[in-house]
Parts: structure tokens; sequence; C-alpha cells
């Protein structure tokens, strides 16, 4: 009878010591992976004064980059669902550092594209956050995934915040093309970081209470793909993603020129850039202990009505540094905040058997809206010479995103932990 605590104790011991480990290890490629891509916005103007292809051209490649970058892990969420995520990251360390190093030897948009749109882009994608949370979300209990899930979303807003002033840091101090070429450095460090995640597999099928019915131990990933896309709630993820990727890709691409266009010098930019990613590990943290404590879809209604309020503050407040330092800490907090319930219903929508699929789909959804923000931005700064009408559709979608998760139809919260 005295036998078993000591051998039931270790072994829980060592799930908790191994949880932590993957969360750790997880956060850490994301410092590097979401550090990098969220702070390109800082390389606009040099690289326009460099290639003299125009803001628009640029936009266009970053947009195209934002695209690549949800594209890409739907596809890479399958490569891990099958193979283990540990030669995902890999490959994704390769194509990213590839890409980046490449970026400042280029003269021509296709090329830039091709660069900093596409290899780029995609390599930080296999490094981010389907595969990163879909691994997780199938080594730990239901209960602690959604703050696992903030957990390393919280690491990506820690590597926005260092990125962003170790960029302009580096640009200021050797110039924008060292920049980026230790930014490629950077992504090359993330290498042994797949090791912990090798022999991460995924588990057996298994769905939530909107596809009980037509689930079986073994589904498969194209019969598991049939059900989620009759299920309307798992579109209402989608369309509030959409806005969520318009928002943050025309902040990161365009939020230094709009503070050059106020008469600011580009250190607010980079500290505003800086205060968004240390606001969204507070965001991120509290995002995802509350989604083990109430319905997710409430978190994400008012994480987007606070993005519209913050907007129409700033827009109604002078343009000073303190009022890019408040609009960024208040936008900081429900920067990707979004992700862990996004993640969360997921899982208990579908299970977690093709997790870093479906939510890798919902990322999709998300750099769609990205390509349109970053893109759009470049637009209307050449066609209006400012900002103005982003910044009114940016609050309008946000309302609109608010409004469309409520009608999700999410198990509440007793009952689904019972389950």
């Amino acid at each position: 009878m005295n036998t078993t605590p000591s051998i039931t104790a270790p072994s829980s011991a060592l799930r908790r010591s191994s949880g932590w480990t993957l969360m750790l290890v997880a956060a850490a490629i994301m410092i590097v992976t979401t550090g990098a891509r969220q702070s390109i916005g800082l390389f606009l103007s040099p690289l326009n004064t460099a290639t003299g292809l125009g803001v628009a051209r640029i936009s266009l490649a970053i947009a195209i980059g934002q695209f690549f970058w949800g594209a890409s892990q739907p596809v890479f969420g399958a490569m891990a669902d099958r193979w283990g995520a540990g030669r995902v990251l890999v490959l994704g360390s390769l194509l990213m550092a590839l890409g980046t190093a490449l970026t400042p030897f280029v003269h021509s948009e296709a090329a830039l594209i091709l660069t900093l749109g596409v290899l780029s882009a995609a390599g930080a994608g296999a490094g981010s956050f389907s595969i990163l949370i879909g691994t997780l979300s199938r080594s730990l209990p239901a209960d602690k995934r959604s703050f696992a899930a903030g957990f390393v979303n919280a690491g990506g807003s820690f590597g926005q915040f260092a990125f962003s002033l170790l960029n302009q840091a580096l640009i200021n101090a050797f110039g924008w093309i060292n920049a980026m070429l230790a930014m490629a450095a950077f992504a090359l460090s993330t290498l042994p970081l797949g090791w912990p995640m090798r022999t991460r597999k995924a588990a057996p099928a298994s769905a939530g209470h909107a596809a009980a019915a037509a689930s079986a131990p073994a589904m498969t990933l194209r019969s598991q793909l049939a059900v989620a896309a009759r299920d309307r709630s798992y579109w209402c993820l989608h369309a509030g993603f959409f806005t969520c990727g318009f928002h943050i890709a025309f902040l990161v691409t365009h939020l230094p020129t709009e503070v050059g266009l106020c008469g600011l010098g580009s250190g607010v930019a980079a500290t505003a850039l800086a205060l968004i990613g240390l606001a969204n590990i507070a965001g991120s943290l509290t995002a995802g202990a509350l989604g083990g404590r109430y319905r997710m879809k409430w978190l994400l209604f008012w994480v987007y009505t606070m993005r519209a309020v913050a907007i129409a503050l700033y827009l109604a407040a002078p343009k000073t540094p303190p009022t890019f330092y408040a609009f960024a800490m208040a936008l900081g907090f429900s920067w990707l905040s979004t992700i862990p319930p996004t993640a969360g219903l997921v899982g208990k929508l579908f299970g977690v058997r093709y997790l870093a699929t479906l939510f890798g789909l919902t990322l999709l959804t998300h750099q769609t809206g990205a390509f349109f923000g970053a893109w759009l931005g470049g637009l209307a700064l050449v066609r209006f010479g400012n900002y103005a009408w982003m910044w009114y559709a940016d609050m309008v979608l946000a309302i609109a995103a608010g409004l469309i998760n409520l009608p999700i139809r999410e198990a509440p919260l007793r009952a689904a932990v019972a389950a």
C-alpha cells in the first residue's frame, strides 16, 4: 500500500518538468521568430532609401510575407502532425536565416518578395504558433493548455519588445544591412531548440463536442477538415482572426512611418513597438490564465472591443511621444491575446489530434487579413499622404470582430472541464 506514492509521484513530477521544459523551449523559439518578424517595419525606410522601390512596393513585399507566414502554418502544421515538430522547426530555422540574409543584397521587387516575402516569412511560420502550440497541447492536460498557449505567446511578445530595441540599436550603430544579417544569425540560433520537440508526434485522434458525432479514434485529417468546414463556430473564429491580422500587420509595418508623419524620431517608433511587445506579455499570460476560468468567446469579444476603444482614444489625442507610448501599451495588452482563446476554442471544438493543422488554417485567415493591413496601409499613404482611413477601417473591423465571436457554440466551462 505504501509503494503507490513512490511510483506515481515521480511520474507526476516528471510530467510537470517535461511540460515546463517544452513550454520554455517553445517560448524561446517564439522570441526569435516573432521578434524578428514583428520589428520588420523598422527596415521599411532604410529599404526604400537603398532600393528606391518606393513605400508601396516594399509594403507589398512585406504584405506577401505576412500572407506566407500564415499560409505556411497549416502546411507545416500538417507535417508536424504526421512526422513531429522537430524536423519542421529545423527547416524553418534554415529558411528564415536564408531569406533574411539574402534580403540586403536584392534590388528588385520580385527578388524582395522572394527573400522577405516568401523564404523568411515561411521559415518564421514553421517556428510559430500552430506548430508550437499544437505540440504543447498534445503533451499537456486540457486544463493547462490555455496557460501554455499564453506562455508561448508571451515569449513572442518579449521577442517583439527585445528585437524592436535591438534592431533599432543595430541599425543606428552598424547600419541596416548588418542589422538584418544579425537577424539571420539569430534565426540559426533556434536550430538546437528543435531537438526537444523531435518526438512529439500526434496522439490518436479525438474530437471536441462539435465533432463528436462524426469522429472516430482513427479519424483522418481529411475527415477532420470536413467536419471543421461544416462548423459555423469555426468560421466565426476565422472571421474574427482576419481582423486581428489586419490590425497587427498594419501597425508593425506602418507605425514607424506614422510616428515620422507626426514629426517624431525613429526612437519613438522603436520604443512604441517595444512597449507593445512588453505589454502583450502581460496580456498573453492574462488571456491564457482567464481561458481556464471563463468562456473564451467572451475573452475574444473584450479583446477586440479594447482595440477599437484604444484606436478611438489615439485619434482624439495629441500626437506626442507619451500618446504613442500609452497607445502602444493599450494595444499591446490586447495585441496577440487573441491567440490563447482562439487556439483553446479550436481544441474545444475538435480536440488536439490535428490542432496544428486546424489552428494553422485560422492563422492563414489571420495572415490574409495581415496582407491587406500591410499592403493597403502603403497604398493609403501614397494616395492620401496619411493613414486616417486605415485607422477608421481598423476600428470598424475590431468592433465587427468582437461581435462575430459571440455566436460561437462554446460549451459552458464546467461541462467542458467535466468532459
